[in-house]
């Protein structure tokens, strides 16, 4: 599709005059040595006395104190501009310190010294993201809960009381409140292209923040506090965010080539792309996600504006309206509940919302990296940000600039090294989403389940000789009643995993499971009645994996004592009935995680053809969680309750044998 490229800037006019033109309106030259102490302390008196106030005496007038502290800002800028790095080290970094980020702040002012008004905005975007979080550390001097939203944090009682209201009301000018310049926002979110930040506030904030060291030291020792700060959150588990192939400099080559020439860019963006591939190449990978996000999120709102007819939402908007972001543009419906035309014109035939599930699962799902929320609340340690990370965001920005580039780029999007990229686009499946999630529980629960027979166990012919110890038909009944569910159940399941002869072999139930979650199932926009079945799956699943947990543990710790002979009596016989119950329990919790599986791959169908069926099955599935819970309570170590468990069970399989019709009518209706 056609985009426009005459854009020469994302800021409505009000936002553009009041962070590009109000803070240059007075032309005063400010003495530095009036805000600044001769021992390099902030006179933060000096400073509030620059913020305005409207008539009623409470409320910031942001229009005249962003005038009135544009000198301010200015003189700032250059005061840092004439000391050396030795000089600035010497006299600030110390008041960093409480930032946990010194090194951060360091490089800011490196930065200032240059004239690279991309890297003025990466250097803001990092600044606010640690500010961010050290405030938040600070509020948790006082409060619980610290707020998720900058506006909230800086607004809060807590801040007030450590640093002074008035000097909360400086921070709020510049980052926070949707009235001030509200710098960070408008860099986060893409709105702002890297000429239009001026470097006199990033001077400004790099100033403020070593000032709200020095009242903060002041409030510590005061008070005897202690600052401790939040540990970065760690990603585990990288591979699980393996989609895409290792980037080497021949694709990186090619995509500075695409960024030129997709219509995804907005060309007064374009030294930020430039930027974040360069830093990729020289393994900046923090720098790299932090400068491609927001224009991805530029790029993606281009698309929303024009597919669904409202260009003026491509503008930051007033403050007293939301903005366009990632949340609205990836939604099913827009705010006047219309359906939203974005997907559409991201899918092609063989990338059915594949791009929207991977940025609900890099950007949004709760059990995802969340990368841009927690890059822009400081809450990653941005040095050892991973590489594996700043590949998949970078390679999913690549597909996006093919999809969206001209066919007289033909070349260009069929070179042989970009191909694996679009062709690991095309296969993309939600890793992060609950269902997805869900399988990955099914199937880790069987492996658990599938290590049961290797378990080191008493002989038979020696169990059979405690005294006292029966069950074995009881047993036999459960596994009997099992098989004859499974088998009622294989009309609905691949043939090839399905055997009339030994329908609960341990074998064909495992790749059955295998096959059934491999199936492909959307997963945007998922109706509320099949998330609320998946939390009851998923609750399910993990008390089936507790309770195999459990069995692999107690029949260790029992074997390991009958060999040493440490067993009394009444723990022999236990022991015995805990290794007949293995025997039914094992096809038992097989039976559930197939019920489990089947109901997920169906569950879309019939919570749509059948409300009122799938309501009750709801309800059943409910009990079969009860069930599990149960399960996990009598066979943890302090209980043992082995008897109970077999009856448990058969009540629990008799239910299950009753509702099977029901069950089977239901996956009719999916199928």
């Amino acid at each position: 599709m056609e985009l426009p490229d005459s854009i020469t800037t994302c800021l409505s006019q009000s936002v553009h005059y009041a962070v590009c033109k109000l803070g240059f309106e007075k032309k005063d030259t400010y003495d530095i040595n009036n805000i600044l102490s001769g021992n390099g302390e902030v006179c933060w008196q000096a400073v509030t006395e620059h913020v305005c106030y409207l008539e009623s005496g409470q409320s910031v007038d942001y229009i005249k104190s962003i005038r009135s502290l544009g000198p301010v800002c200015e003189s700032v800028n250059s005061y840092f501009k004439s000391l050396t790095k030795e000089q600035f080290v010497i006299q600030y970094a110390s008041w960093f310190h409480w930032t946990n980020c010194t090194e951060v702040f360091l490089e800011v002012f490196d930065v200032l010294q240059s004239t690279q008004a991309t890297e003025v905005a990466l250097g803001l975007m990092k600044l606010t993201s640690c500010l961010e979080r050290a405030l938040g550390d600070v509020y948790l001097l006082k409060g619980n809960d610290c707020p998720f939203l900058l506006r909230d944090l800086l607004a809060s009682e807590q801040l007030a009381d450590v640093f002074g209201q008035a000097v909360m009301n400086v921070l709020r000018v510049f980052i926070g409140s949707p009235h001030g310049l509200n710098l960070r926002n408008v860099l986060w979110h893409g709105f702002a292209s890297p000429q239009e930040i001026p470097a006199k506030y990033c001077a400004m904030l790099l100033f403020l923040t070593a000032g709200l060291g020095q009242l903060l030291q002041t409030y510590l020792l005061q008070t005897k506090g202690v600052l401790v700060h939040r540990p970065y959150v760690i990603f585990i588990s990288l591979q699980e965010l393996d989609a895409f192939p290792d980037l080497n400099s021949e694709i990186l080559s090619i995509a500075e080539e695409l960024v030129k020439l997709s219509s995804f860019v907005l060309k007064i963006m374009l030294p930020f792309w430039i930027a974040a591939l360069t830093a990729f190449k020289q393994s900046r990978y923090a720098d790299s996600v932090i400068l491609l996000l927001p224009q991805l999120e530029a790029g993606l709102r281009l698309l929303f504006t024009t597919t669904n007819k409202c260009p003026n939402r491509l503008l930051t908007a007033e403050s007293s309206a939301l903005y366009t972001t990632f949340d609205e543009m990836l939604a099913k419906h827009l705010d006047n509940e219309e359906v939203n035309q974005l997907p559409v014109v991201l899918e092609e035939p063989a990338m059915e919302s594949v791009l929207e599930d991977f940025l609900w699962d890099f950007l949004n799902h709760q059990e995802g990296p969340r990368i841009r929320d927690r890059l822009s609340h400081g809450e990653i340690n941005l040095e050892t940000f991973p590489r594996e990370i700043a590949n998949q965001i970078v390679g999913f920005a690549i597909t996006i600039l093919c999809r969206f580039s001209d066919e007289d780029v033909f070349s260009l999007k069929e070179h042989m090294v970009i191909k694996p990229l679009m062709k690991c686009a095309s296969c993309y499946q939600s890793r992060f989403h609950p269902i997805s999630r869900l399988k990955k529980q099914v199937l880790e629960c069987m492996k658990s389940i599938h290590l049961w027979p290797e378990l080191a166990t008493v002989p038979e012919e020696q169990v059979q000789k405690i005294k006292g110890l029966e069950g074995n038909a009881e047993t036999n009944t459960l596994i009997l009643m099992v098989s004859e569910i499974i088998s009622q159940l294989q009309h609905y399941t691949p043939q090839n995993c399905c055997s009339s002869d030994n329908p609960i072999n341990s074998v064909l139930t495992e790749r059955l499971l295998v096959e059934l979650c491999d199936r492909r199932i959307c997963t945007l926009y998922s109706p509320r009645p099949v998330l609320e079945a998946v939390v009851v799956l998923r609750k399910i699943s993990a008390q089936c994996h507790q309770v195999s947990q459990q069995v692999i543990a107690g029949a260790g710790l029992r074997y390991t004592q009958w060999l040493n002979k440490s067993l009394r009596s009444r723990q022999r016989h236990n022991y015995g009935r805990m290794l007949n119950s293995i025997k039914f329990l094992s096809p038992v919790l097989r039976l559930i995680l197939l019920l489990v599986t089947l109901e997920l791959v169906s569950v879309h169908s019939v919570s749509k053809k059948n409300p009122f069926d799938y309501q009750q099955y709801l309800k059943f599935l409910k009990s079969v969680l009860q069930y599990t819970e149960n399960l996990v309570t009598y066979t943890s170590p302090d209980k043992n309750k082995w008897d109970e468990t077999m009856e448990l069970t058969k009540k629990t399989l008799i239910k299950i044998k009753k509702i099977s019709d029901r069950k089977l009518m239901l996956m009719h209706l999916a199928t």
